[in-house]
């Protein structure tokens, strides 16, 4: 004696509606099954209001994650903003304590004793470039830095980190990148004394 093996749980919800519509159809009008239980149209009724929930649900994940990447992008360009304002205030200040908090900023500790040393820039920050393939970086400036090293790899912990460039300032755009791929970015910043040790990483996906 045959059993039905409906399955039915396993299966997408596009899945289900399509083998709904299929079971609805085949049994419409059909004299074998005069009198379905539940009517026909119950199930009409409740495929249509799946697939209206479903279509409804799916706007809403599209929705939801551009929203979440306008969110990021904004996120990001404040950020480098408010680094870039930092640098121009400790660039006016001149290291004057009373005028850098009086633009609302707070200082860092006091300096080692042994000034020979660089500190690593600070506040690495990686956000979406205008162009496909290009991501900008942002750092802190370091004191008495003559250029910045920057380095870029696609595994932090087996590497290979490679040079992706040597900046003049405290920003620099990286070209040439594979869209749609994660890049983790570190920077060290060089001085008369040598080279600093390098950052904290920065990670983005090429746009």
């Amino acid at each position: 004696m045959a059993k039905i093996k409906l399955n039915f749980r396993s299966l997408t919800i596009p899945e289900k509606i399509a083998r709904a519509q299929q079971v609805v159809a085949a049994m419409t009008g059909s004299t074998d099954f005069p009198t379905p239980s539940p009517a026909l149209n119950a199930v009409t009724l409740a495929i249509d209001e799946l697939e209206a929930a479903f279509n409804n649900a799916q706007a809403a994940r599209r929705e939801a994650k551009y929203r979440t990447g306008v969110q990021t992008e904004k996120e990001d360009r404040l950020h480098q903003l408010m680094t870039q304002l930092a640098s121009y205030v400790e660039s006016v200040a001149g290291g004057n304590e009373a005028l850098i908090t009086s633009a609302g900023l707070e200082t860092r500790g006091a300096a080692t004793a042994d000034s020979s040393a660089p500190a690593a820039p600070e506040t690495l920050t990686a956000t979406t470039g205008n162009h496909e393939g290009e991501i900008e970086l942002s750092w802190d400036a370091v004191r008495s830095a003559r250029s910045y090293v920057v380095e870029r790899a696609t595994d932090p912990e087996a590497g290979p980190w490679t040079q992706a460039g040597v900046a003049p300032r405290s920003s620099l755009i990286i070209e040439g990148l594979e869209s749609g791929k994660r890049y983790y970015f570190r920077v060290a910043a060089v001085t008369l004394n040598g080279q600093s040790p390098w950052s904290n990483h920065a990670v983005k996906v090429a746009p």
